[in-house]
């Protein structure tokens, strides 16, 4: 009796990974994952955070000289609604800008001093007349070289000292030829403005005098000329609010530049 064929055997098969091994794999791939995971918020954590507006406008403040007409920064005539004594309106036309130049000469000596730990980038003037002519006030825009801690300091050594008062630290005209300006030189000052900003790198400031080119005036700063009850010739004629609210509509008028980016 013929003995029948043997059945062939199934084909062979890849044994199941044991259960440790399969488990160890599903772990390493979580941890993977999470460290993946962990790197990118760890990544948003320590990205340096995105500059504020008002970094950007302190920054912008250094070298918009650079980029803006000068009709933007020293407009040609300028109007306050409440720059004179009293509240009074106030308006004033430009004579002139000066020509690009040192900071130094354009100060006292000892204004210069004082000032030069900022460091200067530019210094932009212009000189206004008062509608009748009869006040001349040349406006100062000292764009520092240095950061706003730099700025706080300057700004406590200022008034600290109340350097901003002190008959010996005062702002120098520009006296364009041809114009009602023409004779405004340090001896015709009168009055004067100065103040340091901090979320700016700007130092403005104006110094003020009759147009007619008279001298012996009692120099006084605007500070004092504008208050109430003040009697010196400066205050009596004005001279102060002439300084401080000019030199007001021109720095405002350099924030706003600042501001827009």
């Amino acid at each position: 009796m013929a003995v029948p064929p043997r059945p062939a055997h199934p084909p062979a098969t890849a044994p199941a990974p044991p259960p440790r091994r399969t488990a160890a794999v599903a772990v390493c791939a979580v941890l993977g994952l999470g460290l993946l995971g962990g790197a990118a918020v760890g990544g948003r954590l320590t990205a340096p955070p995105s500059r504020t507006a008002a970094e950007l406008t302190y920054e912008r403040g250094g070298t918009l000289w650079s980029d803006v007409p000068v009709d933007e920064l020293f407009p040609r005539s300028v109007h306050s609604p409440d720059g004179g004594p009293g509240g009074a309106s106030r308006d004033w036309r430009r004579l002139g800008v000066a020509p690009d130049g040192d900071c130094a000469p354009a100060l006292d000596p000892a204004l210069a001093r004082a000032l030069e730990p900022a460091g200067c980038r530019r210094l932009l003037r212009a000189t206004y007349a008062d509608v009748t002519s009869t006040n001349v006030t040349t406006v100062g825009l000292l764009v520092t070289g240095t950061d706003r801690a730099g700025m706080r300091a300057l700004r406590s050594r200022v008034t600290a000292g109340r350097l901003d008062e002190r008959a010996d630290m005062l702002p120098r005209p520009y006296a364009p030829p041809g114009t009602a300006a023409a004779r405004f030189g340090d001896a015709q000052r009168a009055t004067w403005w100065l103040a340091v900003r901090t979320d700016l790198p700007l130092v403005v400031w104006s110094v003020t005098g009759f147009a007619d080119g008279r001298t012996g005036t009692a120099l006084q700063p605007a500070a004092r000329a504008v208050v109430p009850g003040a009697a010196s010739d400066v205050a009596q004629a004005g001279l102060g609010h002439e300084a401080r609210a000019l030199a007001g509509r021109i720095e405002s008028a350099f924030r706003a530049a600042a501001a827009r980016r």
